[in-house]
C-alpha cells in the first residue's frame, strides 16, 4: 500500500516515440519533480499513470485504495454553482455520512434501539475519521491560502478567469489531501505569496506528490526527488533540483572524459590498423580490428546549452542614469494602484519588481516605455537611452506573417541571415514557415525575444519573459542576460531566474515602492528579518500592554481598597458622631473627661518610653531598642485615636 510501480512504460504516437522502457516507483512521502524539454513527454506520462491516456506496452500498479488528486494546466470546469459549493463538492462523501448521522439522530431520539446505536456509533466515528467536524475550516484556509477571499465564497465559478479556475481545481484537489497528488505546473496562475504557501503545504504533506514544473525554485523547496525525461528515457536523482543539477552536470563531465579518451583509443587504433594491415604486423592488425569492432562506443553527452542564444549585438553607449520616475502615481477610477513612486535606474543594473497580483508591477513597466501617463511627477529617459520591450501580449508580432517573414519584412534580412539567427532560437527546417498566430505560448516568446535582441536596444523592459519557457530555454535567458552589457528591468514571478539575473529587487505593494539591493534571496533574507523584527516588536508591545494592563488593574484594586477603607473610616466616624450627638450632656462630659485622662496617661507613658529609649543601656541592645521603639509606635497611634476620640465629643 502507498507505492505507484512503473515498469518498463513506452508510448508513441505514430512513428514519433515519446519515451521507452520507463522504469520507476513513487512511495507515499516522496515528493518528485518531473523535469524535461517541452514535448518530451512529461504531461503524457503523468496522463497514462492516471489511466486517461494509454500506454503502449509495460506495467502500472498501485494499491486499488489508495486515492489520486490531479490538477492539469488548464481547468476545464462546466459549474454553475458559487465558489464555496464547488469546494464543499469535494466533501461529498462527508456531506452523505451528514445527512446519515441526522437521520439516526433524530431517530434514536424517539427510540433506544441498540441495533441503531452501534450503527450511529460507527458513523461518527467514520465521520469524524474523514473530517467531517473541520471541513469547513480546511476549505476556509486553503482558499485563503490560494488567494481567495471571503467575498469569493459567494461569486459564482462560471465567472472566475482561467487562472482563477485552476486555482479552483487545485483547491478542490489539496481539500481531501489524497494518498498521491499530481500535479501539472500548479504554480501558473498563482503569484510569489500563494506559491510560497503551497510550498509550505507541499512540505509538511504526508502522501506522495509528482509534479510537473518549469518553476525551478519551487523544485528546490518542494521535490526530495528528481526525474528527468531525456533522449526517450527517464533517470532519476535523488534530492531537490539544485542537486540534480550538480549530479547531471558532474556525469557529463565523467561521460565526456571517457568519451574522449575512447576516441583517443579509436584513433590510435586506426592508424595502427592502417600502418600494419599490409605488413608482417598483419595479423595483429586484423586483431585490433576484431576488437575495434566489438567496441561499445561512448555515446558523446549532449551540450548543457541545447538552446542556443547568440551574442547581444553590442548596444550604442548611454547616460550613467538611464530613467528617472519621481512622484509617479497611477489610478484608476475605483482604485488607486501606486502613489508617491520614485525610482532611479542605473545603466548597467538589472532591476527585478516583485509584488502581489493586482499591485500594478505591469502598469509601471508600462509607464516606463511611454504607454500610460501618470497625473503626477515626471518620467526623465537618460540621453541615447533606447528602450526595448518585451510584453506578455507578444504585441509586436504579426500573428498572421510565417516565422521567416517576420525576421524578412522587419530588419531587411536575406533568408540566409534569417534561418541562421532563427536556427539560434530553434526554429529550423520547416518551422520557419509555421504562422506565428499558430505557435506555442513559449515559442511565440522565443520569438518576440529573438526580435528584442535585434534592435540593438541598451534599456530592456520585460514583462514576464520567461512564461511559458521550458528549464533550458529559462537559463538560456538568463546567460544571454547575465552577459547583456546594457540596463534591464522585469517583472517576474520566476524567482530563480530572478536570483540568477537581478541585482536590485523593488518590491511593490500596497501602493508603496520598496528598495532592496541585492538579487531576490537577498531579497527574501530581509523581509524574513524584517518579519522577525515586526514579530518581535509586536510580542514586545504586547508584553508592554499586559504589563501595562495588569499595573493598571493594581492601580484601579487599590484605590478601590484605598477608597472602600476610607469609606468604612467615613462610616464609623458617623456612626461614633450619631451615638455622642445621641447622648445626654452628663454623660458626654464623663467620656470628655475619660478621654483626657487617658490622653494624659498615654503622654506620660510615651515620655517614659522616650527617656528609656535614650538610655545607654538600651541604646546597647538592639534587641531591646526594636521592642521599645515598636512600642512607642503603637502608644502613639492609642493616642491619636484617643484625640480623634476627644475632638468629637468636644465638637458634639
Amino acid at each position: 500500500m502507498g507505492t505507484i510501480k512503473v515498469a518498463g512504460l513506452s508510448k508513441a504516437f505514430g512513428i514519433d516515440e515519446l519515451f521507452n522502457d520507463v522504469s520507476f516507483e513513487i512511495k507515499r512521502g516522496e515528493r518528485v519533480g518531473f523535469v524535461g524539454a517541452n514535448g518530451a513527454g512529461k504531461s503524457t506520462l503523468m496522463k497514462c499513470l492516471l489511466g486517461k491516456d494509454e500506454y503502449d506496452k509495460g506495467t502500472i500498479s498501485m494499491d486499488p485504495v489508495d486515492t489520486i488528486g490531479y490538477v492539469e494546466q488548464q481547468a476545464d470546469m462546466e459549474v454553475k454553482g458559487t465558489l464555496y459549493e464547488e469546494l464543499k463538492s469535494a466533501f461529498s462523501d462527508v456531506m452523505a455520512l451528514a445527512a446519515t448521522k441526522e437521520a439516526l439522530e433524530a431517530e434514536l431520539a424517539n427510540t433506544h434501539d441498540e441495533e441503531k446505536l452501534d450503527q450511529y456509533g460507527r458513523i461518527v466515528e467514520r465521520f469524524e475519521h474523514i473530517g467531517g467536524y473541520d471541513f469547513e475550516s480546511s476549505i476556509r484556509r486553503t482558499a485563503f491560502g490560494l488567494g481567495f477571499t471571503e467575498e469569493d465564497f459567494d461569486r459564482r465559478v462560471e465567472h472566475f478567469s482561467g487562472g482563477q479556475r485552476t486555482r479552483v481545481c487545485l483547491a478542490k484537489a489539496l481539500l481531501r489531501e489524497p494518498d498521491f497528488l499530481f500535479l501539472d505546473e500548479p504554480t501558473n496562475h498563482l503569484d510569489i505569496e500563494m506559491i510560497e504557501w503551497l510550498e509550505g503545504f507541499l512540505q509538511s504533506y504526508t502522501g506522495g506528490v509528482l509534479i510537473i514544473s518549469h518553476d525551478r525554485f519551487f523544485l528546490d523547496r518542494v521535490t526530495n526527488r528528481i526525474f528527468e525525461i531525456e533522449n526517450k528515457g527517464l533517470t532519476a536523482y535523488e534530492g531537490n533540483y539544485s542537486y540534480y543539477m550538480k549530479v547531471k552536470e558532474q556525469r557529463r563531465a565523467a561521460q565526456l572524459t571517457a568519451y574522449e579518451k575512447q576516441q583517443e583509443y579509436i584513433k590510435k587504433t586506426e592508424d595502427y590498423i592502417r600502418k600494419y594491415k599490409a605488413g608482417i604486423k598483419s595479423k595483429q592488425a586484423r586483431g585490433r580490428q576484431s576488437q575495434l569492432n566489438r567496441l561499445e562506443r561512448i555515446v558523446k553527452p549532449a551540450e548543457t546549452a541545447a538552446f542556443n542564444y547568440f551574442a547581444f549585438n553590442a548596444p550604442a553607449e548611454c547616460a550613467q542614469r538611464v530613467a528617472e520616475l519621481e512622484d509617479i502615481s497611477y489610478k484608476f477610477p475605483d482604485k488607486t494602484l501606486f502613489e508617491h513612486v520614485d525610482v532611479l535606474i542605473r545603466k548597467g543594473d538589472g532591476v527585478a519588481i516583485v509584488g502581489p497580483n493586482g499591485a500594478g508591477k505591469t502598469t509601471l513597466l508600462r509607464l516606463l516605455v511611454g504607454e500610460l501617463e501618470s497625473p503626477t511627477g515626471r518620467l526623465k529617459i537618460g540621453s541615447r537611452v533606447k528602450i526595448g520591450y518585451f510584453s506578455q501580449q507578444h504585441e509586436g508580432l504579426h500573428m498572421e506573417r510565417t516565422v521567416l517573414d517576420e525576421m524578412l519584412y522587419e530588419y531587411g534580412l536575406d533568408e540566409e541571415q534569417a534561418r541562421r539567427y532563427l536556427g539560434a532560437f530553434l526554429f529550423r527546417g520547416d518551422d520557419v514557415f509555421r504562422i506565428i498566430g499558430e505557435l506555442s505560448g513559449g515559442e511565440q516568446s522565443r520569438l518576440a525575444f529573438l526580435k528584442l535582441m535585434l534592435t540593438g536596444a541598451n534599456f530592456l523592459v520585460l514583462d514576464e519573459p520567461t512564461n511559458h519557457l521550458d528549464i533550458p530555454a529559462k537559463e538560456a535567458v538568463e546567460e544571454a542576460l547575465s552577459t547583456f552589457p546594457g540596463t534591464y528591468i522585469t517583472v517576474s514571478h520566476d524567482r530563480y531566474f530572478l536570483d540568477k539575473v537581478a541585482n536590485c529587487v523593488l518590491e511593490l505593494s500596497d501602493g508603496k515602492l520598496t528598495e532592496y539591493d541585492g538579487n531576490y534571496s537577498y531579497y527574501r533574507e530581509k523581509k524574513e528579518e524584517e518579519a522577525k523584527e515586526a514579530a518581535e516588536l509586536a510580542e514586545e508591545q504586547t508584553a508592554k500592554d499586559r504589563i501595562a494592563s495588569e499595573k493598571a488593574k493594581a492601580e484601579a484594586k487599590a484605590q478601590a481598597e484605598a477608597e472602600r477603607a476610607k469609606a468604612q473610616e467615613k462610616a464609623k466616624a458617623d456612626a461614633q458622631k450619631g451615638a455622642i450627638q445621641s447622648m445626654s450632656d452628663d454623660k458626654r462630659a464623663q467620656m470628655i473627661h475619660r478621654a483626657e485622662a487617658q490622653i494624659a496617661t498615654i503622654e506620660m507613658d510615651l515620655k517614659n518610653l522616650e527617656l528609656t529609649m535614650n538610655s545607654p543601656q538600651i541604646q546597647a541592645n538592639p534587641e531591646q531598642s526594636v521592642e521599645i521603639a515598636q512600642e512607642y509606635e503603637a502608644k502613639t497611634k492609642e493616642l491619636d485615636e484617643w484625640y480623634e476620640k476627644w475632638e468629637q465629643l468636644t465638637e458634639a
